[in-house]
């Protein structure tokens, strides 16, 4: 399930993201997408390319990794996001919601280290 009203378009420093047509009320499931599950063993081989960026761990021991579909791989980071996602390991989904209201033509965003407003470094900004 992927809302019609969600683009993706460049950002002004981040490559690509996604975006939104419309104004959507805080809440608002706006995508559930399907995931595809991979051995812990198989990082080891994703690591080495670009798809390491796009790698979640998975599974409730996080003995698992996974690449999402859908628009999941291109929301961007933001320590303060607006999108909070919730993975389901038995429906093998991860589903993204709106914590703020989002206006029209606005980035939707998640916070890599899972929690909306988690401050912890991710990879990429780790020295």
């Amino acid at each position: 399930m992927l809302k019609p009203y969600l683009f993706i378009d460049k950002t002004k420093d981040k490559g690509r993201g996604v975006f939104s047509r419309e104004r959507i009320p805080s809440g608002t499931i706006i995508e559930i997408a399907p995931v595809i599950v991979m051995e812990k063993t198989d990082r080891q081989y994703l690591d080495k390319t670009l798809l390491h960026d796009y790698i979640f761990e998975w599974g409730q021991e996080k003995d698992k990794c996974c690449m999402a579909l859908g628009y999941i791989p291109m929301y961007n980071h933001s320590y303060k996001s607006n999108c909070e996602y919730f993975m389901n390991f038995e429906e093998e989904t991860i589903q993204i919601k709106t914590i703020k209201i989002i206006e029209s033509e606005e980035e939707l965003t998640i916070n890599y280290n899972g929690d909306w407003n988690d401050s912890k470094k991710v990879w990429f900004d780790v020295v």
